[in-house]
């Protein structure tokens, strides 16, 4: 990055570490706590409308909707999630490459299936071999907030579901005694006021959230924990910049940015509660209520 880096055998230390700290592999580890925060930016939307689903579907006084919405929330719960994300992307991404053989390869005679292996048509392969890298990139970070998605909001389900049976049972029947349907008791009644009950609960997914990001890697993406595991390794002298085993202090580093995440985000979510509990019926609301007494 500097002019002084090109001969990194002359430089001072301090010098030295100004280049090796800017150098292309570094800024590549830079852009990876990026992709952390791009994750779970669209990961945590989209578990929450997963889990607000699966917890309607539970409610349903249809059964089979019922029985979808409890089934999802128990099976994927009961799953080991380093299970499912090795075993679920892999079924997602054979899925697609065979429904597009179906439609690009009519005319295939050879078994799909020989042994282990998986034998498409090469107009089906998802991507293309001859894509840019930025396609393949943006795939496989597509699989991985669909993965995590599917996961996270069977907890978020749950944790809804809950949520919903928490609020007074009192109010809907007064709503309903008011004329109102049972889909606008739902809306205008039910919903409002589940976000405080179930605030703690999807406190505490979104520190899961945070804490499974690592898993990134069982996706093919080059994460935090890739970058610091391959910068950290020793280097000997047929690298430019040479050095012993630095991982202890890219992990250090992981470890004060994990930590430092999670306290935002637990000032954030102790704010936000404050916020929703004023006025509700629950200890902390009841607490406001002396309090300004």
């Amino acid at each position: 990055m500097f002019e002084y880096c090109s001969d990194p055998d002359t430089l001072s230390t301090l010098n030295w570490f100004s280049c090796y700290l800017t150098n292309g592999a570094h800024f590549r580890f830079y852009q990876s706590f990026l992709t952390v925060f791009a994750l779970l930016a669209v990961t945590a939307p989209i578990s929450l409308a997963f889990g607000f689903a699966a917890a309607a579907a539970s409610r349903s006084h249809v059964a089979p909707l019922r029985w979808v919405g409890k089934g999802y929330t128990a099976m994927v719960r009961g799953v080991p999630d380093i299970v499912f994300f090795l075993f679920f992307v892999l079924v997602l991404d054979q899925g697609i490459e065979y429904l597009r053989h179906i439609v690009t390869c009519p005319d295939w005679d050879e078994p799909i299936r020989q042994g282990a292996n998986f034998l498409v048509c090469d107009a089906a392969r998802t991507p293309q071999s001859t894509s840019p890298q930025w396609v393949h990139e943006v795939y496989n970070f597509a699989l991985a907030v669909f993965t995590y998605a599917i996961v996270f909001g069977a907890f978020c389900g749950n944790v809804l579901f809950g949520a919903m049976r928490a609020v007074p049972r009192a109010q809907l029947e007064t709503a309903e005694a008011y004329g109102m349907t049972r889909r606008q008791t739902f809306w205008r009644i039910l919903v409002p006021q589940m976000w405080i009950y179930a605030l703690p609960g999807l406190s505490n997914i979104w520190m899961i959230l945070i804490k499974a990001t690592p898993l990134l890697f069982l996706l093919g993406i080059e994460d935090v924990v890739y970058w610091a595991r391959e910068l950290g390794g020793s280097r000997s002298g047929a690298y430019q910049y040479p050095h012993p085993d630095w991982r202890f202090w890219y992990f250090l580093g992981l470890l004060v940015f994990y930590l430092s995440f999670t306290r935002v985000s637990e000032i954030v979510l102790a704010r936000l509660t404050r916020k929703l509990s004023h006025g509700q019926a629950t200890m902390a609301g009841e607490d406001m209520r002396k309090a300004a007494a």
